[in-house]
């Protein structure tokens, strides 16, 4: 199917085009009202995993360490996203794998069998704190989507498509991407599930 939509509508695997189509259909700009209400969140979000105990409370602290080590608006946005699919019992990394640029022949093989998901790729011997060499978005095998700044953004263009192409949320991270399209996006707000909206409400005390 994706080979197929590309064929026919190759504009729409852009960043510019992804960001028109979702506002035709939602009439909500998706680029700028994700990031900003993830950084307008993020206070109210720490103050949440800050909170969160047991392992997952562990994990989010090992994520959060890494903005200690860089202050990039990207890397922090990235640790937030990461964060947040921890505090929901979910794991991200079902979706965004990393790979070392020198991996690139397995790398290629993982991704042309991927579904669906996010990868990126570092330099050899490159901390997760710093910046990555390449992040791209993979639908059906297809890299859809190339030399993305950051996770984050990886996240917002698969979104993004989703949306676009009618596509499922990933079965791994549903409540994720819930709270994706009901608290960043503001999007069918009337109905979340217990998970997400334990989140909404802690987050705004």
């Amino acid at each position: 199917m994706i080979t197929e939509v590309r064929n026919r509508w190759p504009a729409l695997f852009e960043i510019g085009e992804v960001n028109l189509e979702f506002m035709r259909i939602t009439t909500v700009p998706l680029i700028s009202k994700f990031i900003g209400q993830l950084d307008k969140y993020t206070d109210g979000l720490m103050k949440v995993f800050h909170h969160k105990g047991g392992c997952a409370g562990q994990k989010i602290h090992t994520i959060m360490a890494l903005t200690a080590k860089n202050e990039d608006k990207n890397t922090r946005r990235d640790c937030i996203l990461r964060c947040l699919s921890v505090y929901l019992n979910e794991d991200i990394k079902t979706l965004v794998k990393e790979y070392v640029d020198s991996e690139s022949v397995e790398a290629e093989s993982i991704i042309a069998q991927t579904t669906m998901g996010i990868y990126v790729i570092r330099a050899e011997g490159a901390g997760p704190e710093e910046e990555p060499s390449d992040v791209g978005v993979v639908l059906e095998g297809v890299e859809v989507l190339q030399n993305l700044p950051s996770v984050t953004l990886g996240c917002v263009m698969l979104f993004g498509l989703i949306d676009a192409l009618n596509l499922n949320y990933p079965k791994d991270l549903k409540c994720t991407f819930e709270a994706f399209q009901k608290i960043l996006m503001e999007l069918d707000t009337t109905k979340l599930s217990p998970k997400v909206q334990g989140l909404k409400i802690k987050m705004l005390q």
